[in-house]
């Protein structure tokens, strides 16, 4: 029988250096860059953020929330037999975030690697383990979200710089008997490239173009509402789900604006809404499972719950997956 997947465990970890919008608006005046707690509250719901040490990459960051997951699960790092890590922000051009993972955790033979859908790179990612698992290339998985997000960003653009922080959430999926991933729902336009894209690369030794980021915030905003909403209605429909159905909805933490006008087109009442943006800030790949992981350890999101996750980032990149946990 083709079994089902089903997360076991979940884990998160933020760096020790949290920045409060204060904090920011501190250190861009020193640049002559003006901005304040009010101003980003009101456009974005962010009071803080968190930002790794110089010597922090990635792949640390998802060590620590890959064991937290694996605690949870019950699990040793020797039962894993694939590691997918969902990173724009990896340790170094190659090899992946997630073969150095590996062997952060002391296992090796395994498959692993990584995924590059930015924002929305833990629901490809999940649904790429998934796959995995209903195939039977694997039976426990560990699916991390990482970023180091405060490497790229443009400290004399206000408009990007005080949206984003780092982070790393894991989940451990493993098969089962019991549906836990109903469906899932993954798209990408190139045309889009533009919008939300750090346009930089390495040659001959030298950064051709710019490696910070770089955003049109109108133009994603717009985009983002419309292809969450549809994202969500497809993965309900292949589930057989109505949105009643929903018991939270645990979207991409961009911005309070595109949530909530997510959760109210699928007509879902604000307080079924898993919110950690106004304390981690946009953290790309790493932001739903910090979420999924604070909600469950919080005690709001139980077993048997059924969840929408659903992420869109650049590419542009977007989908969704419905479980039940």
């Amino acid at each position: 029988m083709t079994p089902y997947s089903r997360i076991t465990g979940t884990g998160s970890y933020l760096p020790p250096r949290r920045v409060t919008n204060d904090d920011l608006a501190k250190d861009l005046a020193t640049r002559g860059i003006e901005t304040s707690d009010q101003w980003i509250v009101e456009r974005t719901g962010i009071h803080a953020r968190h930002f790794a040490a110089p010597d922090v990459t990635s792949s640390d960051l998802g060590l620590h929330a890959a064991r937290h997951a694996l605690e949870a699960a019950g699990r040793k790092a020797s039962d894993v037999d694939l590691i997918i890590v969902a990173t724009s922000t990896p340790d170094m051009v190659f090899p992946s975030s997630a073969a150095i993972l590996q062997n952060k955790l002391g296992i090796a033979g395994c498959p692993a690697f990584d995924v590059q859908a930015v924002c929305s790179g833990f629901v490809y990612a999940l649904t790429v383990a998934d796959a995995m698992i209903r195939t039977g290339t694997a039976r426990c998985a560990l699916v991390v979200g990482a970023e180091v997000f405060s490497r790229i960003l443009d400290f004399n653009d206000r408009t990007t710089c005080v949206l984003f922080g780092d982070g790393a959430g894991a989940v451990v999926l493993e098969a089962s008997e019991e549906p836990g991933i109903l469906a899932s729902d993954l798209h990408a336009d190139g045309k889009h490239v533009g919008i939300l894209c750090v346009p930089g690369h390495v040659s001959g030794g030298n950064v051709l173009g710019t490696p910070l980021l770089h955003m049109d915030g109108q133009a994603v905003f717009k985009l983002a509402v419309r292809v969450l909403e549809e994202a969500a209605r497809a993965t309900l429909a292949k589930a057989g789900k109505l949105d009643s159905d929903i018991d939270w909805l645990i979207p991409h933490q961009a911005n309070i604006r595109i949530m909530e006008g997510t959760a109210k087109k699928l007509k879902l009442p604000r307080e079924k809404l898993i919110v950690t943006v106004n304390e981690h800030g946009n953290t790309s790949a790493a932001s739903i499972p910090l979420a999924l992981d604070e909600a469950v350890r919080s005690g709001k999101v139980k077993k048997g719950d059924t969840l929408m996750l659903e992420g869109v980032g650049g590419g542009f990149t977007w989908g969704a997956v419905l479980l039940n946990l």
